[in-house]
């Protein structure tokens, strides 16, 4: 038996995040490929911007504004959804933020932030939506999580964490979501030229055009896949190097990235026994 896959027919898309990045350029693309999108961000003229752009297209966008750390916001863009627009035929839970984190200067913020958008915030969507297609006994879920959730990189402490967590959260619902007629998928793009990934201070192998992921998604969404990853080479590299064993996966990322020659940061300097006593 094959898995629902949600064509323009079937209802609504909803896209969280759909501001910038990825979430904006699949929103259009989605759009052009007929389907009526629902875009939800915290960014109001942003969002108004995109529903603009839209025109012409042979679908459209919707303009739902919503923060996906508010549970309630959440709730009542669903209901928007529902009574206002159509059925949801899919939710793709993309909203996140990036704050890399520096041993050396620690904050508490860079953690709660990232864990409020891109953990929270996903399930706050994550509720409503399936509330929503249970009723229906049919819907598609996609989360986008990123290959930084396969193992630990430089800076990447709290949103690799909250990668990891996504990453294993869709696995686990699969099993209940196709007992009830919920395709569930997880996308993990490799790098992709987006506001947040411009923060990274390292390389970036392999890195994407935004409009590239938008085409790798759409086509993803339509295909039997549970894991949307690309590109295909980096991206099953870096799941081979988690397999190494620690000792070498620190040595493969480290010279990958040139980690381990960058200085500190400016003010902070690594403490040697000689300089402790």
């Amino acid at each position: 038996m094959r898995d629902f896959i949600a064509h323009p027919e079937h209802g609504i898309v909803w896209i969280s995040g759909a501001s910038s990045g990825i979430g904006r350029a699949l929103a259009l693309r989605l759009a052009g490929e007929g389907y009526k999108v629902a875009v939800t961000a915290r960014s109001h003229e942003k969002l108004v911007e995109l529903q603009a752009e839209a025109n012409g297209l042979s679908g459209s966008i919707i303009v739902l504004d919503g923060d996906v750390t508010d549970a309630e916001d959440m709730e009542h863009v669903m209901a928007s959804i529902e009574y206002e627009h159509g059925t949801l035929a899919m939710a793709i839970l993309n909203a996140g933020v990036y704050l890399p984190v520096h041993a050396e200067d620690l904050k508490r913020t860079d953690f709660e932030k990232s864990f409020a958008v891109n953990l929270s915030g996903v399930v706050n969507c994550l509720l409503p939506a399936i509330r929503h297609m249970k009723a229906k006994g049919q819907g598609q879920i996609a989360i986008v999580s990123s290959v930084t959730g396969y193992g630990g990189l430089p800076t990447g402490a709290a949103h690799g964490a909250t990668k990891a967590a996504l990453i294993n959260m869709a696995e686990s619902l699969k099993f209940d979501l196709d007992k009830l007629g919920i395709r569930i998928q997880l996308i993990c793009p490799g790098f992709v030229d987006t506001p947040a990934t411009r923060k990274n201070a390292f390389p970036m192998p392999a890195l994407v055009p935004v409009e590239e992921a938008a085409r790798e998604i759409a086509a993803g969404l339509k295909s039997q896949a549970f894991e949307i990853t690309f590109p295909k080479r980096f991206t099953t590299m870096l799941k081979l190097a988690r397999l190494l064993p620690y000792g070498a996966y620190f040595t493969l990322v480290n010279r990958v990235t040139g980690w381990r020659e960058r200085p500190p940061l400016a003010g902070h300097r690594p403490v040697t026994p000689h300089a402790a006593e």
